[in-house]
């Protein structure tokens, strides 16, 4: 997983190269804004109209099949994109740029006719067709430079199209029924043959059906079948009811009958006379015995007998009723018998007649299916004439174009917005580019990696000159940040004659050593500064001094180091000009009266800076380097490419100089944010203008010509 700060670097990485390059975006940006709103000023202005239209599917044929019609038509899904094409067809545009002639209209010179091919295709170009998403609707729409010209076009598009569907539709349907009233014909034919076929069977086979044009046969054979069936049903129902009957009469005594006669579903008259008076007589047995009257008693021996009569009486009844059911049971078996035998004959005649139909019942059941399919063929053949009768409208206009208000092209809006991202995008990706191209020295890493040497200070662009500004100004942390480092970088501490190179002219290496130096003057040092860039000093400009006379003439022996050394305004610094230089004394530096003075030099001051030419320019460098104790080289930030440090670097080694460190000059801190941190607390010490106190004059101590030289001085 990536590290949130790693990541949140390479984004910082991204917005310095656009900071850094918002010269390069902004004029990208700028160009491609221009070019749009020239190119929509120049642009044709265009004006749209649509007509709307309503698509129905077309009916293609009708087909009879399985007794069922049906009008195949075109898939829904396939309708519109299918349409689409119809319209874009020469067989639609051509009547179109013939009716409103715009073979001439559309041609260059006048008097001359445009090919009609030239004038599809351009009208292809100017046509935009769109659906309108879950209806059937579709809109055509024409581009055109004449709002007019625009609709009138749309509108023709719209009733060409719409009379050819109608034309096509007609023809269609034409078609179709002339298929269909073929089919109804041939039915017809069929049905004809089918009933012929079924009349002479029937006639063959003596078969009688009084209703030839029904599904089957009014046969009474099945019927009289079901009836024989109940009938023997029924009977032997009867014989059951009246076996139990006569069972339940065996079974059971006299008494018991004569009280279960109720149960049974028996009636007979002389019972039901006599059993109510036996049961009464019966009960005036119980009571005149209960009452104390013996048997012998006259009115109970009348009574008994009385009893004796009825009791007869009811078993010459049941005996009656037993004989009665007992022959209604003989002559229920002897008519379950008739029945059963009719029955059987029933059913051999209903076999014989039907094995006789089933080819007749074959025939008509074809004729009846083929009188069914012709009169649905008919039906549907009534009713498409109807349908006819009534119009088509397989394509509606419901919105005819208009002319429109204003143009629709080009859209400024948007062509604009696209110009704007269009614009940012290029000019983001030229910075890019540029920036993969720029080989300069960027960053410190650069330095440190080619040079193999820390770098001692990072310079912000646009520093000023320290010589005429106080000591707190927050210009001179970074040289007193460089001046820590020099001093803590080298390896030798009795080491104090310093020059500063350059691979090439402008890096500010002239300003950084003035700086350097007043910085260290300030600090308490006894610094000297040495013009030695003889063919173009600079130094006497930072103090105002005149340069007639310097280096040069002690160089030559026409003066000594003290006749030229002269005071600067900043205490502890003193000045060495450069002088005049004859043309005849160009390698004077390489001399052994130059050795000399850089000896004198390191023993009179605690630091000496000699500015020096570039190194890659002319020698002077080359010859100061191998001189000096120690050798700084300025790179400018963004200037030159990294291989001049590497030449720089091999430049300083093969004279034999000790190279200490690298000081990255110039870096635009505003637009490089990675620099930033080393910057942004150059102003934390400097006390607040409310808070600071007026600095007292120093005073030269006696013993400040005995200061140490192998320990750092100044009040940090």
């Amino acid at each position: 997983m990536n590290d949130p700060a790693e990541v949140k670097l390479h984004f910082l990485d991204y917005w310095r190269v656009i900071r850094v390059r918002w010269a390069i975006l902004t004029i990208t940006f700028l160009l491609v804004m221009v070019s749009a709103a020239v190119t929509c000023y120049f642009l044709p202005r265009q004006y749209f109209s649509k007509v709307t239209m309503e698509v129905k599917p077309d009916s293609n044929s009708f087909t009879i099949i399985n007794n069922q019609t049906g009008l195949q038509g075109t898939d829904p899904g396939k309708l519109t994109p299918t349409q689409y094409q119809i319209i874009q067809r020469k067989e639609i545009l051509y009547p179109v740029i013939e009716n409103l002639k715009l073979c001439e209209a559309w041609s260059m010179s006048p008097g001359q006719r445009l090919a009609r091919e030239q004038a599809y295709q351009q009208l292809l170009g100017q046509m935009e067709l769109r659906d309108v998403r879950q209806t059937d609707l579709i809109e055509i729409g024409v581009w055109s430079t004449d709002r007019q010209e625009a609709s009138n076009i749309a509108n023709m598009i719209a009733v060409v199209y719409q009379d050819r569907r109608k034309s096509d539709q007609q023809s269609l349907i034409n078609t179709g029924l002339a298929q269909l009233q073929e089919e109804v014909d041939k039915q017809r034919k069929s049905v004809d043959a089918a009933q012929t076929d079924a009349a002479r069977i029937r006639e063959e086979q003596g078969i009688v059906d009084p209703n030839p044009e029904a599904p089957d046969i009014a046969d009474f054979g099945p019927q009289v079948v079901r009836s024989d069936e109940t009938q023997v049903s029924e009977a032997k129902i009867r014989i059951a009811e009246l076996k139990t009957t006569l069972q339940g009469i065996e079974k059971l005594t006299p008494e018991e009958l004569t009280n279960a006669m109720p149960t049974l579903g028996l009636q007979d008259p002389t019972v039901s006379k006599v059993l109510p008076l036996y049961q009464e007589a019966f009960a005036e047995d119980a009571r005149l015995m209960n009452s104390g009257l013996g048997e012998n008693h006259p009115r109970v021996k009348a009574l008994r007998a009385q009893k004796a009569v009825y009791l007869q009486q009811l078993n010459g009844a049941i005996a009656a009723l037993r004989n009665s059911y007992a022959t209604k049971m003989k002559v229920n078996e002897e008519t379950l018998k008739a029945l059963q035998e009719k029955l059987q004959n029933s059913e051999t005649d209903y076999n014989k007649i039907r094995q006789k139909s089933v080819t007749y019942l074959n025939a008509k059941s074809k004729y009846v299916a083929s009188k069914h399919l012709l009169e649905a063929a008919e039906n549907k053949l009534s009713t498409e004439r109807m349908q006819l009768q009534m119009g088509l409208v397989p394509a509606k206009i419901w919105e005819k174009a208009e002319p429109a208000l204003g143009p629709g092209r080009p859209n400024v809006i948007l062509y604009m917005t696209l110009a704007v991202a269009a614009g940012l995008g290029l000019g983001v990706a030229l910075a890019f580019f540029i920036e993969y191209l720029d080989t300069s020295v960027k960053t410190l890493d650069d330095v440190e990696r080619l040079l193999g040497f820390p770098v001692l200070a990072v310079v912000p662009k646009g520093i000023s000159t320290l010589v005429k500004t106080g000591g707190d100004s927050p210009d001179a942390e970074a040289y007193r940040i460089m001046q820590t480092n020099m001093e803590f970088n080298k390896k030798n501490q009795t080491a104090n004659t310093i020059t500063l190179v350059s691979g090439g002219p402008g890096e500010g290496k002239s300003t950084t050593l003035n700086n350097l130096a007043v910085t260290c003057a300030r600090g308490g040092y006894r610094v000297l500064i040495v013009d030695a860039d003889l063919r173009r000093p600079s130094q006497h400009t930072f103090f105002d001094i005149d340069n007639a006379v310097g280096l040069s003439d002690c160089l030559r022996g026409e003066k000594e180091l003290d006749e030229v050394v002269v005071p600067t305004s900043v205490p502890n610094l003193s000045f060495l000009p450069s002088g005049k230089l004859p043309n005849d004394t160009v390698g004077i530096l390489n001399s052994q009266r130059m050795v000399d003075l850089i000896a004198t030099i390191k023993g009179r001051y605690d630091l000496a800076f000699f500015d020096s030419p570039p190194i890659l320019g002319v020698s002077d460098a080359s010859i100061l380097s191998s001189e000096v104790d120690l050798t700084i080289m300025v790179v400018q930030y963004r200037r030159f490419p990294r291989d001049m440090l590497v030449r720089v670097k091999q430049a300083i080694e093969q004279v034999g100089g000790n190279l200490l460190g690298a000081v990255l000059n110039a870096v635009d801190t505003k637009h490089d944010s990675g620099y930033q941190y080393y910057t942004q607390y150059y102003d934390y010490y400097t006390a607040h203008p409310s808070q600071q106190q007026p600095r007292k004059p120093k005073t030269k101590e006696p013993a400040e010509a005995g200061v140490r030289r192998d320990q750092p001085h100044g009040d940090y």
